[in-house]
C-alpha cells in the first residue's frame, strides 16, 4: 500500500490541527476575556503541550520508514493522537464556570490529565519502535529512561496537590523537551 503513509499522515494531521486549534482558542480566551483568572501552572502546561504537538507532528514524518502498514498500526496511531487531543481538551474545557479559575480546574482534573500524559509516554515508545530499528538507533539513553521517569512523575502528580511539585514537573518537562528538540534537530550542533 504505497499511499498508506499519506493516508495515515492526513488523519494524524487533522487531529493534531484540531488539538493546536483547541489550545490556541483556549489561549485566545484570555485576550478576549481579560477578567478570566489566569494560572501560570496551567499556562506552562499549555505551552508544554503546544511544544509536544509540534514536535510530535514533525517526528511522525519518520513513519515514512514503515514498510508494512497494518490496521493495528493505524489504529494505534489514531489512539495516540486522540490522547493528545484529549490533553488539550482537558487544558481548555468548554466551560469552567463551576471552578474559580483555570488553576482550580486544572488541579481538580489533574488525575485525568496526568493519567493521559503517562499513557502518551508509553505510546511514544511504541511509536518509536514501530518506525523500525534504524529510527530506534537514533536515540540516546535519556530517551529510553525518560518515559518510566515521566510515568512515575505523573503518578505523583495525580496523587499530590502540591503546586510546588507541579511547577517543578512542568519546568523539568519543558527543559527536557527543549533540550530533546534542539539535540534531535541539530540546533545545538
Amino acid at each position: 500500500m504505497p499511499d498508506a503513509f499519506v493516508h495515515v499522515r492526513l488523519i494524524l494531521g487533522f487531529v493534531i490541527s484540531l488539538s493546536l486549534a483547541r489550545l490556541l482558542t483556549g489561549l485566545a480566551r484570555f485576550v478576549q476575556h481579560p477578567g478570566l483568572k489566569r494560572d501560570p501552572l496551567h499556562l506552562l502546561w499549555a505551552a508544554s503541550i503546544v511544544l509536544l504537538l509540534v514536535h510530535f507532528w514533525w517526528w511522525e514524518f519518520w513513519l515514512g520508514m514503515v514498510k508494512v502498514w497494518t490496521f493495528e498500526i493505524y489504529a494505534f496511531l489514531v489512539a495516540f493522537v486522540f490522547q493528545l487531543y484529549l490533553l488539550t481538551a482537558l487544558l481548555f474545557p468548554d466551560d469552567i464556570s463551576e471552578y474559580g479559575s483555570y488553576g482550580e480546574y486544572f488541579m481538580h482534573r489533574r488525575k485525568w490529565f496526568f493519567g493521559l500524559f503517562a499513557s502518551v509516554n508509553v505510546f511514544d515508545v511504541i511509536d518509536t519502535l514501530i518506525k523500525g530499528p534504524e529510527h530506534v538507533s537514533r536515540y540516546e539513553a535519556d530517551y529510553w529512561i525518560q518515559p518510566p521517569i515521566y510515568i512515575v512523575l505523573s503518578l505523583i502528580a495525580i496523587a499530590t496537590t502540591s503546586r510546588k511539585y507541579h511547577y517543578a514537573f512542568v519546568a523539568v518537562n519543558l527543559v527536557y523537551q527543549l533540550f530533546f528538540v534542539a539535540r534531535s534537530f541539530s540546533v545545538l550542533g
